[in-house]
């Protein structure tokens, strides 16, 4: 387990002063702060063992033994790299290496960060919903119709919407037995987020860089992505995208380990639909 780093960076601004202390401490001195008993630690960080205790649920994690041991993992990680922005004139071996960095360095971000309970609950959901819907807007837009396709070739009733009015009207019909997906690096996508509200009767699964974001905020299971920074040139969201496509691969993959063998026939089938449309040499 690992991720602790992270989450306790992208969790700072919205810690109370007591929380902060020690999440500042941590930050400061992970390897001193994982061998203290939540006592000294309370003491180094001139704060209280309940301010460690709220950090510990605001942070989301079951325990302080939990934090200790995501941050003892991230220290066990060789250095983590940074994202690297495309410069002016770029050299294609450069823009091939720092492309390729910052694609890594996202999907092994994200997968510190996956909470394998809440990926259990969103392929229960998924399997057992009467129908599945998808929607982004933008880059995001991509992803969802990345896994309408997967989940559609294993036989998942989906729809993905590019309308803003139509996924609405979708949304707001939705019921008990649906699964709505909403997709956005921000978590702040105001048609994403208003889809959502729409949809309040459904299982409503986000899919979001992490933090505290109104998508997540209304989400019944929470999916996070690494919390990548854009910068001048975009790179960084880029490579929140691989992220994401990352997300709706582990989802695809968990529901089709599940039901292996109706999974194979439904991907036979599928198969045979398109082979006499496949070009060959």
């Amino acid at each position: 387990m690992s991720g602790g780093i992270t989450i306790i960076k992208e969790m700072l601004h919205i810690l109370r002063p007591s929380e902060r202390k020690v999440a500042e401490y941590i930050l400061e001195e992970p390897g001193k702060a994982i061998k203290l008993t939540i006592a000294d630690l309370a003491k180094a960080s001139q704060s209280s063992e309940a301010a460690i205790i709220r950090l510990c649920k605001r942070l989301d994690f079951k325990s302080f033994s939990e934090l200790k041991i995501r941050v003892a993992g991230d220290l066990q990680k060789p250095v983590a790299e940074k994202y690297y922005d495309i410069l002016p004139n770029e050299q294609m071996k450069d823009v091939v290496a720092k492309v390729s960095t910052n694609n890594i360095q996202a999907i092994r971000e994200t997968m510190d960060l996956i909470n394998q309970d809440e990926v259990e609950k969103a392929v229960t959901a998924i399997m057992n919903c009467k129908q599945l819907l998808i929607y982004g807007v933008g880059a995001s837009s991509i992803i969802a119709q990345d896994a309408h396709q997967k989940f559609m070739r294993i036989n998942i009733q989906c729809n993905t919407y590019t309308d803003f009015h139509i996924a609405a009207v979708a949304a707001a019909n939705a019921g008990p037995e649906d699964v709505v997906i909403g997709v956005s690096h921000s978590g702040s996508t105001k048609e994403v987020v208003e889809v959502f509200e729409l949809a309040s009767q459904s299982t409503r699964i986000s899919i979001t860089k992490y933090g505290q974001t109104p998508l997540a905020g209304l989400a019944n299971i929470r999916l996070y992505t690494s919390p990548t920074k854009e910068s001048s040139f975009r790179s960084a969201a880029t490579a929140s995208r691989m992220a994401q496509l990352n997300i709706i691969d582990i989802l695809f993959v968990a529901l089709a380990s599940m039901r292996y063998e109706e999974t194979i026939k439904h991907l036979d089938k599928t198969r045979e639909a398109i082979q006499s449309h496949k070009v060959y040499e």
